[in-house]
């Protein structure tokens, strides 16, 4: 029923649920997870073989597709594996990177490692030491006492899997090497720093790059005149692997990728003749939603005018979706509420930190949609931690919202109403339904 010119006739909303299939889409997580892919990171090779398989499996569904290149700059590149140890008088402890010691994005390069004795930071003389920075204290304070010491030791706290989660955007780099410490191993080592005699020594392997990311775009059909144009998106791009320590990715957000791909393959057969549909797999979402930012700005600047729904993270749907929406998306959360109470999953008002925020600053309609993940940003998101029943749930809830709004005659840009079933609600800067 598909071509690369589009599906010639539509079929219910219900044989199009029943078509969503859950083993599909995590195959398509496992994929993405995998080692060829590396995590993911923005400019990496993982990344690009990724975006590479992703643009086959576009081509699969009939989509003609395209890619957009940008560039990015500064991206923290942690390119050896960091290591960390300290002792006193009566033992010496090697510290796990990732769990009880990592880098802050803070964290000036330091190729080799260096020893030092230990010290509070303000308490002393700073010169040839690691100072304990106390909890609470900001970097900026740290700094002012900072002169000549060997560098900071700051206290992070880790996840319910005893991991520092990784995140790419942040801080410009300062003059001092920063160390991240488990709130446990902060504990120890400022006691050891108050009691005296202890050393520290550390390496900071970290670097900026400026690389090259890619957005990728698929279009499946072309609105006829006066007809909506749907848009799914989801980044692709992960963190990345560290030397020695593998990061999947697999909730955030290969999880999402999966849905966009399995709804997209069901919409081009299910939906009625008339309306678009188009997919975008955004590059560069861990390094301040970068890529979603250059869609955006190129639709606006052409003047399209899709409704986006974004999906971030399809992992875990405990009591209910988090959905937020920005832009005049009032008949578009008018549909959603409509699918929710179709396929049966519940929706809340939550914040959706992700690239539809991008998409309603350009002034479009857009939602977007997370179901949780487990393992943030750590070695912790791996595929057997994404549940397939949320998988197809939330497959089935893009596939029906995007069903319903093909379906219902309405202009999708102003307030109609049928948006009065819904109650909006702010939420962090946009709109977000609320069921009643």
């Amino acid at each position: 029923m598909t071509s690369r010119s589009g599906p010639t006739v539509g079929y219910g909303i219900d044989a199009a649920l029943a078509a969503v299939s859950a083993d599909r889409a995590i195959a398509t997580v496992t994929a993405l997870a995998g080692d060829a892919f590396a995590g993911r990171r923005v400019g990496a090779a993982g990344n690009t073989a990724a975006r590479a398989w992703l643009a086959a499996r576009l081509a699969d569904l009939g989509a003609a597709v395209t890619s957009d290149r940008f560039p990015v700059r500064a991206v923290p590149d942690i390119y050896a594996t960091p290591t960390a140890r300290w002792g006193d008088r009566t033992a010496t402890t090697d510290l796990s990177f990732g769990s009880d010691a990592s880098l802050h994005l803070a964290s000036a390069d330091l190729p080799s490692a260096r020893r030092g004795p230990l010290a509070l930071a303000g308490a002393s003389d700073p010169r040839g030491h690691w100072l304990v920075v106390p909890a609470g204290t900001g970097l900026s304070e740290a700094y002012a006492d900072a002169d000549g010491s060997a560098g900071l030791l700051v206290a992070r706290n880790v996840d319910a899997d005893g991991w520092q989660f990784t995140m790419l955007a942040g801080p410009d780099p300062g003059p001092l090497p920063v160390i991240t410490l488990s709130s446990p191993v902060h504990d120890t080592i400022s006691r050891v720093a108050v009691a005296g005699g202890g050393w520290f020594e550390a390496d900071a392997p970290i670097r900026r790059a400026d690389v090259t990311a890619a957005n990728l775009h698929g279009r499946l059909r072309s609105p006829a005149a006066r007809e909506p144009d749907l848009l799914l998106t989801a980044h692709f791009d992960g963190v990345g692997d560290h030397p020695g320590l593998r990061q999947p990715a697999a909730a955030d957000n290969a999880s999402g990728v999966a849905v966009v791909l399995e709804s997209a393959r069901v919409l081009a057969a299910a939906m009625p003749a008339g309306p678009g549909l188009s997919v975008a797999l955004l590059d560069g979402e861990e390094v301040g939603a970068l890529g979603s930012a250059r869609h955006a700005a190129r639709l606006a600047g052409t003047g399209a005018d899709p409704l986006v729904v974004n999906v971030d993270g399809a992992g875990r749907l405990h009591r209910a979706a988090a959905v937020e929406a920005g832009g005049p998306a009032h008949g578009l959360l008018a549909v959603l509420d409509q699918a929710g109470r179709h396929t049966g999953v519940p929706l809340a008002a939550g914040p959706v930190a992700s690239d539809n925020r991008r998409y309603a600053g350009a002034g479009l309609a857009a939602i977007g949609i997370g179901a949780g993940m487990a393992g943030y940003h750590s070695p912790a998101d791996t595929p057997d931690r994404v549940e397939p029943d949320t998988l197809a749930a939330i497959t089935r809830l893009v596939v029906a919202t995007v069903w319903l709004a093909a379906s219902t005659p309405m202009n999708f840009h102003r307030r109609s109403a049928i948006s009065d079933r819904v109650r909006v609600v702010k939420v962090g800067g946009g709109a977000a339904v609320a069921c009643d």
